[in-house]
Order: C-alpha cells, then sequence, then structure tokens
C-alpha cells in the first residue's frame, strides 16, 4: 500500500494551484446549466495537466480520466455551479458576476477536485487502476445534472465500480472531515402554489375573496398536514420561503405566489404527503372563496451512502488524518443530487470541515457571506487522491 505521507506531500505541491484555481472561480461564478467558462477553465487545467478529457457530457459536464496499471476504476465527483445570491464578503476575490455566488462551496469542491486530478496524474504507473474525475453542472436546480451524466455513460465504458464525493461542512473546522453509513440528506421537493382571488379596496375585504388571507391560511395549515400526518420518527420539513402579493396598504392584490421546499427521508411519505399537500391546496383555497394552482417540481431522492464504500473512506481517512480529525454526521435535511451516482454504484458522500472561527469563517452555505478556510483545500485534495487509490487497492486486492 503506498504512504499516505506521499500524498501529503503530492497534496503540499498541488495547494498553490488550488487556491489559485478557487480564486477564479470565485470570482466567475455561473449558475446551474450556465457553466460554460467554468467548464472551459476546467478543460484548460486537465489540458495542461496533460489529463484526457471530455467537454459536453450531460450539458456542461466534463469526465476526466487518469489510467494505471490496473484494471478496476473508481469516480470522484465535484459540482462546478452557484447561487443567484449577492455576494457581501469583501476580500479580493470576491465575485464579479453580480447577484451570483460560490456561496454553497463548489469552487472548493471543483478546485479541491482538480488539485486531486494534479496528485494522482503524479502516481503512473503506481496508480493501481483508474480514476475518474467527474466535474458536474447544475447540482443546486433540479432536474440537476448528475442524472443527466448518468445517461450520458459517465459511469461506463469502462464501468465505474465505486463513487467517492465530498461536500464542504461550514460546523466542521478545517481539517478535518464527517462520514455517515446509510441514510444521508433528504429527498426534496419544490412546492409552487399561486392562490388565486378577487381583489379591491383594503377597506371593503367582504366584496372580494382576499388571495392574502388565503394564501397565509394555506402556509399554516400545510404545515400541520405535514406535522399531523407524518410518522414523528420520519423527518420531515416544509417551508416555504417565498409569499408575493403584489398589492398595497390599501389594495388586496388579485393572486399571491408561494414557492417552498419539501423534504423527508422516506419514500412512500414523500409520494402521500405531495398528493396530500395538492388536494389540501385545492380544497382549502376553493373553501375560502379563491382557488389554488399547485404545481410540483420533482427533486433529488435521497442521498443513502454504501456501508462498505463509506467503511473503506472512513477507515483511510483515519489512516490519512487520524482519528481526531474524523467524525460521525447525523442525518441532514440538506439534499443533493450525488443521490442518483448512490442508486446506480456503491457510493460514499461525506463532508470537509472549512470552519475558522478565529479568522471569521463561520457563516452556513447558501449565505451572502458564506466563505471557507481554503487550508481544506490541502487537506480535501490529498485525501480524496488517496481514498481513490485506497479503494482501488481494496477492488484489486492489492496491499503492497
Amino acid at each position: 500500500m503506498l504512504d499516505p505521507e506521499l500524498f501529503r506531500m503530492r497534496a503540499d505541491e498541488a495547494f498553490d494551484h488550488a487556491v489559485r484555481n478557487r480564486r477564479h472561480l470565485h470570482r466567475h461564478p455561473e449558475l446551474s446549466f450556465e457553466e460554460r467558462e467554468t467548464a472551459r477553465y476546467v478543460c484548460a487545467e486537465l489540458d495542461a495537466l496533460g489529463v484526457e478529457h471530455t467537454p459536453g457530457v450531460g450539458g456542461n459536464g466534463v469526465v476526466a480520466t487518469i489510467r494505471g496499471s490496473g484494471d478496476h476504476m473508481v469516480g470522484l465527483r465535484a459540482d462546478m455551479d452557484a447561487l443567484p445570491i449577492r455576494e457581501l464578503n469583501d476580500h479580493g476575490f470576491r465575485s464579479e458576476n453580480d447577484g451570483v455566488m460560490h456561496a454553497c462551496g463548489h469552487d472548493g469542491h471543483t478546485s479541491s477536485l482538480l488539485a486531486t486530478a494534479r496528485v494522482l496524474a503524479s502516481l503512473g504507473s503506481e496508480l493501481p487502476g483508474a480514476v475518474r474525475l467527474i466535474f458536474q453542472p447544475a447540482e443546486e436546480r433540479a432536474p440537476g445534472g448528475a442524472k443527466a451524466m448518468i445517461d450520458a455513460g459517465v459511469l461506463e465504458r469502462p464501468r465505474v465500480e465505486r463513487v467517492f464525493g465530498q461536500h464542504v461542512n461550514t460546523e466542521l473546522p478545517a481539517g478535518s472531515v464527517g462520514f455517515k453509513t446509510g441514510l444521508f440528506m433528504a429527498s426534496a421537493d419544490e412546492v409552487y402554489i399561486t392562490v388565486h382571488g378577487r381583489g379591491g379596496h383594503a377597506a371593503k375585504p367582504h366584496q372580494g375573496a382576499d388571495p392574502v388571507v388565503i394564501a397565509s391560511t394555506l402556509v399554516v395549515a400545510l404545515q400541520q398536514l405535514v406535522s399531523r400526518n407524518a410518522d414523528p420518527t420520519v423527518p420531515s420539513v416544509l417551508t416555504f420561503g417565498r409569499f408575493v402579493g403584489d398589492g398595497a396598504a390599501n389594495v388586496i392584490p388579485d393572486a399571491v405566489e408561494l414557492a417552498g421546499t419539501f423534504r423527508t427521508v422516506d419514500e412512500s411519505w414523500r409520494e402521500s404527503a405531495l398528493v396530500r399537500l395538492e388536494e389540501a391546496a385545492r380544497s382549502i383555497a376553493s373553501g375560502l372563496g379563491g382557488s389554488a394552482e399547485v404545481r410540483l417540481v420533482r427533486g433529488y431522492p435521497a442521498v443513502v451512502n454504501d456501508a462498505e464504500t463509506t467503511r473503506i473512506a472512513r477507515e483511510l481517512a483515519v489512516a490519512y488524518l487520524g482519528d481526531e480529525h474524523v467524525v460521525d454526521l447525523p442525518t441532514a435535511m440538506w439534499a443533493e443530487d450525488f443521490a442518483y451516482f448512490a442508486r446506480e454504484r456503491p457510493s460514499c458522500f461525506y463532508n470537509l470541515g472549512v470552519r475558522n472561527e478565529e479568522r471569521g469563517i463561520v457563516h452556513g452555505v447558501h449565505t451572502p457571506r458564506f466563505d471557507l478556510d481554503e487550508e481544506a483545500l490541502r487537506v480535501g485534495s490529498g485525501l480524496m487522491a488517496w481514498i481513490a487509490v485506497g479503494a482501488l487497492e481494496r477492488l484489486t486486492g492489492d496491499r503492497r
């Protein structure tokens, strides 16, 4: 088996490249399905490394392959898209695309995987197999990019046998990683409701049907539908983050728009809940004199980590970082389209700590002040390469 010290040394050598790449990507974020320049940048970096790759896979995805001396192959995945958030950080590499920001750490994921490519490419014939690098677009918006890349054959020709992915975690200190066997992340579906009423003067609500009141009733009632119908042992959450009624202080509007997300970890309850939500919204709105137009956008299934693959990754992480830097994580209500990879192959999706309280790097993902301690890139790139090689050695039975 190769020495983890070699991987730490190679990750140190790749660190400056990782930081440079991360800052470039952070300055130039692109939304889901729009990652054309990001993909071109990734391809240019892979060209510089002499790593064979294919652009335009499943949209703006890039697939690279690093070949060693064995027949087995594992996959490593990083997502590339950003969020529609206006950045409030004032560092020298803040977003130059106003209203778009890498607020979920995907710049870190992509730069880390590019550095991992640098580490793996340096191994030459010592690499005991092949590694497929999956630079995925469109994780933040359903239907996502994972399924499109899978449909395009990213896990075939030759067959990828295990898949690993990592995601930043702002609650874990930089230098640490976290794992969860089995059910890790929730499913996520989007709920859009347009409540139609009859607007008019605020002083005469009896002459119309106030969609603001109807929509307010729906927000409360649908929360109760979830809390009173879900098994209390099954985590579920319904959150409405958008409530828009284009009226005024003395004007009742004709319509109100609601947008929210429903998340759970049980597929049977997921299907039942979505049917009930739609039926309840229409019925309640009708009973209050209006109507509800409901649109459900099916999102990602739950992320379920394969037990054996996760055990292997966790053991390798302990060997690389030490037991004190490896933690066990609880089930989370985040959602991720890595779930599609986990449905196709034995997979492990783990978390990379990026928090640094001394430097004020404490803000959560999907916020305008999100940041990451770039030292995490050193850990992320070396560990990912180490996990890939360790997984290949277990597939071949090699214990050098």
